[in-house]
């Protein structure tokens, strides 16, 4: 306990956003995720490197004047000295901020919620994981998929063994988005994520490759020993790969392909997941997220509706309506918020625990070396590299 706070006994949690401003998609889906369940509100905030964007947006979501900042400094050291500091920062700001704002509001005693990936380079991911734990403090980074309830169900029918020992998994992540040059139309997504000293290393492997790595890792819990990679740049002039092939070897023995591309013209947002066992299979697809194929040997394929009444704890815990009636991406993110925040309360009332979900500071740790390695891969020669 930081002294001099005061404590939430149960409920209501209050958070802060750096980043999020006029023009910002991921903000907004961020503030709309945590305003599912009512259980933190949005009191203090430095929404853009613009103060004026920032007073502007702090005006339309009714952010009191006395905790508007024009930097993320001030915000973090202003926060810290207030007996009512929010209890948690959510950080929705372009890849190379991620590390600096993270650190100062670790330091400032403050949990944070991040978007990944984490950071740039492995060492500042590593800083971050160490300084979150030596404070004691949470810390979360938003692999939104990890939401999803039919995700959460095939991580439990893998976890006790449904579909045996893992021998393959097939990875793939399509998009259309960048198939031509949008960067050079004014498209503030497109210019930011193409450009390396605002996302780091790689475009789609850290944007969209990343999110296969987390998905993979979460479902079956496997660790990648080894993987080779082509990291490729299809539209003239582009800086950063715009479509990716990883070859994967896990630890336990089993081979994984991971594609990922953002020039897969026809395709929106294909996330798709399939994993062979020595006993079945389990596939699961994004645009399709309400269903889970599951296959055993020798049986008919079955298809799992997201709310029936065969659904394991974990996924039934995150099922918001019943079958049939569509659930996305916004009840996704505000199952890693709700998860979260329970279990912010739960700390902060001496609670156990152990039964927190929610992707850790240490995933996006994995996230930022799995980047890095398929990029060193790639560079030299699509080699075998080790993680």
């Amino acid at each position: 306990m930081i002294e001099g706070r005061e404590i939430v006994a149960a409920g209501k949690l209050s958070y802060g956003m750096v980043g999020g401003g006029e023009g910002s998609f991921i903000g907004d889906v961020h503030r709309k995720a945590i305003a599912f369940d009512g259980l933190a509100s949005l009191v203090a905030g430095c929404f853009s490197i613009d103060y004026d964007d920032t007073l502007r947006t702090a005006k339309k979501l009714h952010v009191s004047d006395d905790r508007v900042y024009e930097n993320y400094v001030d915000m973090a050291r202003e926060e810290a000295k207030r007996s009512d500091c929010i209890d948690f920062v959510s950080i929705a700001t372009p890849n190379n901020t991620h590390f600096p704002i993270a650190k100062e509001f670790l330091n400032a005693g403050i949990n944070v919620v991040c978007e990944k990936p984490l950071a740039i380079e492995e060492a500042e991911a590593a800083e971050l994981s160490m300084l979150a734990k030596d404070k004691g403090l949470l810390f979360a980074v938003t692999y939104t998929y990890s939401g999803y309830a039919m995700v959460k169900h095939a991580r439990e029918m893998i976890k006790r063994g449904d579909i045996g020992e893992i021998r393959v998994v097939m990875g793939e992540y399509a998009q259309d988005w960048l198939a031509t040059k949008l960067e050079d139309t004014g498209n503030m997504q497109a210019s930011w994520r193409t450009d390396p000293s605002q996302t780091g290393k790689s475009n789609c492997v850290g944007d969209i490759g990343s999110h296969i790595e987390n998905t993979v890792s979460y479902m079956t819990g496997l660790k990648i020993d080894s993987l080779c990679s082509s990291l490729d740049s299809f539209v003239t002039g582009r800086k950063l790969d715009d479509n990716a092939e990883i070859l994967v070897r896990f630890e336990n023995g089993a081979r994984g392909v991971y594609w990922a591309s953002q020039v897969a013209v026809g395709h929106d947002n294909g996330l798709r997941v399939r994993i062979f066992g020595s006993k079945g299979s389990i596939e699961w697809e994004q645009e399709n997220p309400n269903y889970l194929k599951v296959a055993f040997i020798g049986e008919p394929v079955q298809v799992l509706s997201r709310g029936g009444g065969y659904m394991l704890p974990s996924a039934a815990g995150v099922s918001r309506i019943p079958a049939g009636h569509p659930e996305g991406y916004y009840e996704a993110f505000a199952n890693i918020y709700r998860n979260f925040a329970t279990t912010l309360i739960k700390r902060k009332n001496g609670d156990d625990t152990s039964d927190a979900d929610f992707p850790t500071v240490e995933d996006g740790l994995s996230g930022v070396r799995f980047i890095a390695k398929a990029v060193e891969s790639s560079q030299k020669g699509s080699i075998w590299v080790s993680l």
